[in-house]
Order: C-alpha cells, then sequence, then structure tokens
C-alpha cells in the first residue's frame, strides 16, 4: 500500500493535525463601527445595536454575546422586540424588514433570521406610500403597525409578515373624524411616532409630522381624540398611567397633552422650551419619568441653543431643581431608560440612562448623588484615542494581575458602584484557563491594559506616558468644571477623545515582562521608557540618557519631528507602572523594534537608523550601531513630515535620491559627466516604476540592491544565551535584523549578580549575516539543542519551563518577508531553508512561536510557527524542519492594517482590528477556543409587560 501514497503523506501525522489545529473566528472586541440603532427588552434585560453595514448584536449580562449580520449589508434603521418574545424586528434602509428569533440549540442560544419582508404598494404608487417610518410592535405579539411617509399605517401579521389590507388605517379615514377647519390631507402626511396606550391595549397614538396627533381606536376604528401642535413633531412618549403624553417638536420644545374622556380635540397642559428663549435645535427623543417623591424625571435627546451650542450632542436629564446637560465627543444614535418593569408598580424610578454614541455606550446611574458614570464590562471604546500597535501576553502571574487591578481600582474611583444593569440571560460558557493580557498603545501616549482572558474585553488599567514631557495640555485640566452659574449646564462624558495633544506621544511598541513586571514602551519621536510596577503613588526624577544612532556621521541631516521635551525636577505619578528612566533616540525617528530582559536587566531599541542597547539597572547605555546606508535619505525623514499628495511625495523622493546619488559622487571625487548622471536617473526610474507595477504575488523574487531605501530599518531585535563564539561557552547574545537582510549578533558580558552595579555590561559583535535575498528580517528564533525555543527570562526560575538543552547544538532560524532559514550555530552554516514568496507567491507580515496542545489528549504538545502573511493567509509551519502544516484563508488581503494590526498569542489565538474600533479575535488552536457561549431562557409571563417595551428609535436615525 505505501507505493500508492503521496510522497510526504503521514496518515498518523494528518490524524495528529487534526488533533491540534482548527480555524475559528470567534467572538469581536470592542464598539461596534458606525452604529445606526439601538433596541431594548426590558422583558429579557437585552440591548441591541444595529450598524451600517448590515450587523445586529445582542449584549445582556457579561459574556452574554449574539450576533447577525443581514445579507443585504444595508444600513440597520430601527430595532424593536416584540413584547414578552425572544424576537426582534430589524428595518433596513432599503425598506426591508427582518424578523430576528433566539432559539436553543445545542444547549446554548443562537441568534437567526426566521422571515424578511418589504412592504409594496399598489401599482404605480410612489415609493413614499410604503416607506416604513415608525414601527410598532403590538402587545398582542400578533401583529405590527408599520406608519408611512404617505401617512398611511399598515397592519402586519406575525410572524408571517403577511399584510391586513382591511385593518390599514388610512390619512382619509382620520380625517373623517377631525373637523375639516384643524386640518388638511397634508396634516396626516408622514407618521413620525406610533405609541401603544399603556393601559388599554386597543387605542394607539399616532404622531403625524405636521404636529398633528390622533389617539385610534383598533376596535371601533375611529379617532377617540386629536391633538393640535404649534410646531413640527418630533416623537411622543406615553406617561405610565396613561392619563397624559408628551410630545417633543423640532423647535426644542416639549408639550404636555392630558386625555380625557369628555372632549375630542385636548388642549396643551404644558409647553415648555427648556433651553429658551433663544431659537434651538429640535429634540428628537423623550421621556418622562414619574418617581415616588412626586418629582419626575424629564430626559430628552438635543434641544440646546442653536447659535452657541448647535455643534453639541447632549442629553439632558431635570429632576427638579438638579439639571445636567450630558455632553458627548461624538454624535448621539439613541438612547433608553431603564426604569421598573413591572407592571403593578405605580412609579417608574427610572436606574440608568443607556446612551449609543457614534463611537461609545455611556451608561449615567441616574439612582446615585451626582449621576456618574457606570464603567462597562464590554463594548470598550477600544479606539477612544487611535491604536498604534498591541503587545499580548499570556497566562499572567496572579500576583502581578492583582497589582494590576488594584492600581486601575484607583483610576475608576468616579464611576458608579452600580452593577452592570443590562444583565439577561446566562453566561454557560467555561471559565478561563488562564488570565492573559492584551495591551494596546494609542496615539495619545497612553497604554490600556485589557483583560483578555474571555468574551468580555475589559479595561483594567489605563497608563499615561505624558506626565514625563512638557506638551501644550497641562494634564491637570479638568475638563468638567462648570460654574455655578454656568448655562447650560454641560457635563462631558465618555472616553472617546480622539483628539491628541501631540502626535510625537503616539506608542509605538510595548514590551511587558510578567514576571518582573518590568515595562518598556517606546513612541513615535525616539522615547524609549522603562517602567516598574509600584503599589503606591510616588514622585521622583526620571533619569534621562541619549542614544545617538548617527553615531556623528557627517553628511546626514535629520529632516523630521524634533524630540519631546522633559520636565525637569521630580515628577508624580498615580500608583502603576512608572517610568523610571528614558533613553532618547538621536534622531528621533520612530522606534521599529524593542526587546527586554528583564533578568539581565537590559533593554534594546532599534529604529530606522540603527539600535542600541540599554543597561536600566546601572541607567548606562552599552552600545549603539548604526545601519543607516549612505542611500538611505527617506530613513532621515520623519513620518510627520511628509506630504500627503503621494504623486508629489513619489516626485519629492526621487529628486532627493538623485540630489544625494550626485553629491555622494561629488564627495568620493569622481563626479560624472552629465551624460552618466542623465543614464542613472533613467535607470533609477525604470526600476521604481516597474517595482511599482508589479503586484505582491507577482513581485520578482531576486537579490534586492544595498542601495533600497530603508535597508538600515531594525525590523525585529532578540535576547537569547546560546553559543556565539565557540561550541563549548554559551553566553549572553543580542541579535538585531534591518530591512536588508542583514543579521548583527553582539555578545554580551552580563556581571553576576554580586558585581552588577559595580562593572559595567560589555558588548561586542561576534557575527553579521547577510541574506544573498536582502528581503527585511521579520523574526529571529534560537532553539536549543531539543530543538525547542528558548524560554522567556526568568521563565524558568519561575518552574513555567523545562531549562534549555545546553549540551547539544542550537539552531538560528531566520525568518525574512520571503523564505524562513535554519542556521547551525555558531558556525552560522545554512542547514534548511523554506522559500515561502518563491513557491507561494506571498510575504511573510507576521510570526510568532505558538504552542498547540492536543484536543485529545493533555499529554501532546507541540511547538509551530503561526506566520501571517501579505495576502491574508495564516500558515502554521513546524519547527525545526519547516514543513507548512495547514493554511487557513483569515483577513483579506486588501485589508492593509488588519494585517499591520495581527497580534499573535503563545497558545495559537490572535487579535486583529476589523474596525478601528474593533479586534477580531481568532484561534488556530483545537484547544484553546474563547466564544460566546450563553442561554436566554424567556421570563415568567406577567400581563402588561408592553407598557415598558421602549424598544428602537424611529426617526432620529432617519432625520440624522
Amino acid at each position: 500500500m505505501r507505493r500508492f501514497l503521496r510522497p510526504g503523506h503521514d496518515p498518523v501525522r494528518e490524524r495528529l493535525k487534526r488533533d491540534l489545529f482548527q480555524f475559528n473566528k470567534t467572538v469581536e472586541h470592542g464598539f461596534p463601527h458606525q452604529p445606526s440603532a439601538l433596541g431594548y427588552s426590558p422583558f429579557l434585560r437585552l440591548m441591541a445595536i444595529g450598524t451600517r453595514s448590515g450587523a445586529i448584536k445582542l449584549y445582556g449580562a457579561p459574556g452574554v454575546e449574539f450576533m447577525g449580520l443581514h445579507e443585504e449589508n444595508n444600513t440597520v434603521m430601527q430595532i424593536h422586540f416584540i413584547p414578552d418574545q425572544c424576537q426582534l424586528v430589524t428595518l433596513l434602509d432599503d425598506n426591508s424588514l427582518h424578523l430576528w428569533s433566539l432559539k436553543q440549540h445545542g444547549g446554548a442560544s443562537e441568534l437567526r433570521e426566521e422571515h424578511r419582508f418589504t412592504l409594496k404598494g399598489p401599482p404605480g404608487s410612489p415609493p413614499s406610500a410604503t416607506q416604513v417610518t415608525a414601527v410598532l410592535p403590538h402587545s398582542s405579539r400578533e401583529v405590527l403597525y408599520l406608519g408611512t411617509e404617505s401617512g398611511n399605517i399598515f397592519v402586519v401579521e406575525l410572524p408571517s409578515f403577511r399584510v391586513l389590507e382591511d385593518r390599514t388605517i388610512t390619512p382619509e379615514a382620520v380625517l373623517q373624524r377631525i373637523p375639516e377647519d384643524n386640518c388638511n390631507r397634508r396634516s396626516c402626511e408622514l407618521v413620525e411616532a406610533l405609541r401603544e396606550h399603556p393601559k388599554n391595549p386597543d387605542q394607539i397614538l399616532i404622531g403625524y409630522s405636521r404636529a398633528l396627533i390622533v389617539l385610534w381606536d383598533l376596535q371601533n376604528n375611529k379617532a377617540v381624540h386629536h391633538f393640535l401642535g404649534s410646531q413640527q413633531l418630533e416623537n411622543l412618549y406615553w406617561q405610565r398611567d396613561g392619563s397624559k403624553f408628551i410630545s417633543c417638536h423640532s423647535d426644542g420644545s416639549y408639550t404636555q397633552w392630558p386625555v380625557s374622556s369628555d372632549n375630542r380635540q385636548s388642549e396643551p397642559l404644558e409647553n415648555t422650551v427648556p433651553y429658551g428663549p433663544f431659537p434651538c435645535k429640535a429634540i428628537s427623543k423623550i421621556y418622562w419619568q414619574t418617581t415616588k417623591n412626586g418629582l419626575p424625571y424629564i430626559i430628552f435627546q438635543g434641544g440646546m441653543p442653536r447659535a452657541s451650542y448647535g455643534d453639541r450632542h447632549s442629553i439632558s436629564v431635570i429632576h427638579g431643581s438638579q439639571q445636567t446637560a450630558f455632553d458627548f465627543t461624538s454624535r448621539v444614535i439613541d438612547f433608553f431608560i431603564i426604569f421598573s418593569s413591572d407592571p403593578a408598580a405605580e412609579f417608574d424610578d427610572p436606574s440608568a440612562l443607556v446612551v449609543l454614541a457614534e463611537e461609545e455606550l455611556v451608561v449615567i446611574d441616574l439612582k446615585s448623588a451626582g449621576w456618574p458614570a457606570v464603567h462597562p464590562p464590554y463594548l470598550a471604546s477600544l479606539h477612544c484615542s487611535a491604536i498604534t500597535c498591541s503587545h499580548h501576553v499570556s497566562n499572567i502571574p496572579l500576583k502581578l494581575w492583582e497589582r494590576i487591578i488594584s492600581a486601575g481600582s484607583k483610576q475608576n474611583i468616579h464611576y458608579s458602584s452600580m452593577p452592570w444593569p443590562i444583565d439577561g440571560g446566562t453566561n454557560i460558557a467555561p471559565d478561563p484557563p488562564q488570565r492573559d493580557l492584551l495591551l494596546t498603545g494609542h496615539e495619545d501616549g497612553t497604554v490600556r491594559f485589557w483583560d483578555a482572558s474571555g468574551v468580555c474585553l475589559h479595561l483594567l488599567y489605563k497608563l499615561s506616558t505624558v506626565r514625563v514631557f512638557l506638551t501644550d495640555a497641562d494634564p491637570n485640566d479638568n475638563m468638567n468644571t462648570l460654574g455655578e452659574d454656568e448655562w447650560p449646564p454641560l457635563r462631558k462624558v465618555g472616553t472617546f477623545d480622539p483628539y491628541s495633544d501631540d502626535p510625537r506621544l503616539g506608542i509605538q511598541k510595548i514590551y511587558l515582562c510578567k514576571y518582573s513586571g518590568y515595562l518598556a514602551v517606546a513612541g513615535t519621536a525616539g522615547q524609549v521608557l522603562v517602567m516598574e510596577l509600584n503599589d503606591e503613588d510616588a514622585e521622583h526624577v526620571v533619569e534621562h540618557a541619549e542614544a545617538d544612532l548617527l553615531q556623528d556621521q557627517e553628511g546626514y541631516r535629520w529632516k523630521g519631528h524634533e524630540k519631546l521635551k522633559t520636565r525637569d525636577g521630580p515628577v508624580r505619578f498615580e500608583a502603576g507602572f512608572q517610568p523610571f528612566v528614558l533613553v532618547q533616540c538621536q534622531p528621533p525617528a520612530v522606534v521599529t523594534s524593542l526587546a527586554l530582559h528583564s533578568e539581565w536587566k537590559l533593554v534594546a531599541f532599534g529604529t530606522s537608523h540603527g539600535f542600541g542597547l540599554f543597561d536600566h539597572q546601572q541607567k548606562r547605555l552599552v552600545f549603539v550601531k548604526c545601519t543607516l546606508h549612505p542611500s538611505d535619505q527617506l530613513a532621515l525623514e520623519g513620518p510627520l513630515s511628509r506630504v500627503k499628495s503621494l504623486k508629489k511625495s513619489l516626485r519629492q523622493s526621487f529628486r532627493r535620491i538623485r540630489r544625494s546619488r550626485v553629491s555622494s559622487r561629488k564627495r568620493r571625487g569622481g563626479a560624472g559627466n552629465a551624460s552618466e548622471v542623465q543614464e542613472a536617473n533613467a535607470k533609477f526610474d525604470q526600476d521604481v516604476l516597474q517595482e511599482m507595477e508589479l503586484a505582491p504575488v507577482q513581485r520578482k523574487i531576486e537579490a534586492r540592491s544595498a542601495e533600497d531605501s530603508f535597508t538600515g530599518f531594525v525590523r525585529t531585535l532578540y535576547f537569547a544565551d546560546t553559543f556565539l563564539r565557540d561550541s563549548s561557552r554559551h553566553c549572553p547574545s543580542l541579535w538585531a535584523g534591518t530591512n536588508g537582510g542583514t543579521v548583527y549578533a553582539f555578545c554580551l558580558r552580563v556581571p553576576p549578580a554580586e558585581r552588577r552595579m559595580d562593572e559595567p555590561v560589555r558588548a561586542e559583535q561576534a557575527k553579521e549575516i547577510q541574506l544573498m535575498h536582502r528581503a527585511p528580517v521579520v523574526g529571529i528564533l534560537v532553539l536549543d539543542g531539543r530543538s525547542t525555543p528558548l524560554p522567556e527570562p526568568l521563565e524558568v526560575a519561575h518552574d513555567l519551563s523545562k531549562s534549555p538543552d545546553m549540551q547539544g547544538s542550537h539552531q538560528l532560524l531566520v525568518v525574512s518577508e520571503e523564505q524562513f532559514k535554519v542556521f547551525t550555530l555558531p558556525k552560522v552554516s545554512s542547514k534548511l531553508k523554506l522559500k515561502l514568496t518563491a513557491l507561494e507567491g506571498c510575504r511573510v507580515r507576521k510570526v510568532t512561536v505558538a504552542n498547540f496542545g492536543s484536543c485529545k489528549t493533555d499529554d501532546y504538545s507541540e511547538n509551530d510557527l503561526a506566520v501571517l502573511t501579505n495576502l491574508g493567509d495564516i500558515q502554521i509551519i513546524s519547527l525545526p524542519f519547516l514543513k507548512l502544516q495547514i493554511r487557513y484563508p483569515c483577513i483579506r488581503k486588501e485589508d492593509v492594517s488588519g494585517i499591520a494590526s495581527c497580534v499573535f498569542t503563545k497558545y495559537g489565538q490572535g487579535f486583529y482590528l476589523i474596525s478601528p474600533s474593533e479586534f477580531e479575535r481568532f484561534s488556530l488552536s483545537t484547544k484553546w477556543l474563547v466564544e460566546p457561549r450563553c442561554i436566554v431562557d424567556i421570563p415568567e409571563l406577567t400581563s402588561n409587560n408592553h407598557v415598558h417595551n421602549e424598544s428602537g428609535k424611529e426617526n432620529a436615525s432617519r432625520k440624522s
């Protein structure tokens, strides 16, 4: 039988691969991109959010999440839960309605689309005749009432979506019951709102755009009352007992209307313009909530004075003499109030205000004094400042975890202590097997620590590096400070703040040692900060050191941004990670690589000009190495000085490189004649254009010129204790890989612990490897005598890893964009290679070592390489034989930012940005899988639960 098997085909290995590898996209962390609609079910205590891309997401208690996607990918305009059911209806901008259900399958609930329907008018009728503007799910759970632009109200049966034509409420039928002198045909155009009577399900309130409001009797098919406002209608809200309702209008006013039994036309009780007398913006939605103390809560969106505050996104809360206008930094999509859902309760007694803004979810505690915000357990605004880098750390020790949480809790003292109010459903997923951290660096100089152990990505702690530097903004400025007589009483809420005081503060690289608590962060202006964890506030001087990566070489001039100015004297830091030393690279270019060895107390950093090593225990620079090639003139331009126009940028780059070549010839004394220069320039233009025209898959696989731009760009740094000089003695070493395919290796002499402060760390270059194809080096790894990757610093000391085998020969794996190559150590002779680009037509973008465990037995696991390519594929490659195990399509190849943002974990999972505010989590392992698993049970039915089903908005999203 063996002769019939394909070469290399091993049935045993194939079975083992099925036990080890499996690709799943498991959960989306963060805030939905471009939200467009909001709904809430007091019955299920679930919230639903719809997006412009047609996604719908349901959230309940932490860990309870569901997601659905409309096939049409149209904008979700409205979301309405069916009263007392695990069902909801969505309205899209193509006028289609969709019925979704939560159904149990395999012991867990799933969100499924059951039916879809588009309202159609008679032949020849205009689209406005059936354009749905308002949706009312009736408490009978049998029908939907659909208000349209034409003023018709259609009745649709559930769940079949069959139109009950004999029950249609036409404008003509409404006008027959209203005196002609009060209104005309145009009064019944465009239905703005439909509201069911809270005490009588046979009556509904119909609000038309031109301020006509009609109380309609469904049984007798007639108007019971009608109400005429003076301004364009925006929305309606019933008071709990049904004796009054509130209308809000386009001039920033709201009106109370009594519903009596003795007259057909009612006069308003009171008309109020909260922020008058000046012209105000429309109030698009309003709540009137009753309380035991008699003072109602009046909560509304908009209504601000148009001239001075027309650009504000606000929601106002008025309770007696208390009044606050919550000011959001992004547009308000919709909001709802959580209040008593017991139909027997006499009062609403609101407990929380939930606001969906365009860039974040904000929950306000209405029970506590001062109305503080509630810290959300999910839907984190990851992009409150733009994410610039990510770093994942697996299996955090409990002590470090508790210290980080303690530091974060001191930052959250201004948040409310109330439990999360949206708590429907039950999370039945197993507890996370370990504690994982995802660290995100941001444009404003902050690093955020997220609990990435489970389904909910929860913020634990925020670190700011701004205090070390002098910026235009004072960190003590309080944007929320208001004078006693300030009007309107605005109060800024939320965390979304896309504006950075100085883009040079941006964090580019992060490295955390989970055993020692040391943290290194590096930024856009060449700043490298080394920090340690302190449980108390402290005030101390941050020591400074400069690393001149150009080493005073002549002929170079930095044309980019300046370095950040630092504060003199002691600086006060909050409890948490506190910087104790700053290394400033010169020129102050973006730090492109970073490595920290907490056992040796060393930090290595690289830029487009070279790399350096710093001893953070002695606070002394060990060495710097300039990697800049004479033609790397582009490396002397900072990213913040680049011209936006691509054509102009290319033109300037061509001219600059030509000038540099001509001037370099002059410096060498051999200034060629004009024809030689012209010929060289023509050849250069041709080569560049040819390179640009070729797609990534078609790029020629050939040796690159040493004069290619950015060859000195340091892509990766790696510490290793290995055999570098001879095979009998191992020593600490530092490895660096550049964009030009060069690998530098330095022997390090680190004094023993007892003399560590007395003797300096010494470094000497031992090796320099030049890859023939000159492709950028993206990863370096040393394998021990058992072909196992060397453990992390201090990992063996904490008994979390076996000691490396220092008896057998070590191997060096160099991963470039185009191939994987294994060398023997210490001779550095080529042993094995895998040409990825030549065979697959793709290039390596990210690579890491991941441990894969078998789902069948706990006794077997193996280390492999997880590789992400520029085509968005993920490949798993075996160690040390470099055999391709499996390939999965993961990210669209057009999604360049998604590919660039991808970060792998140590146990075969990964994260990448699918939008500026969302991480997609995926798993390559059969054993390590983090995904939502939850169940929603139908609560016990009580009568009149429909009273409080205020789900969905009807006109705000359409008008905006």
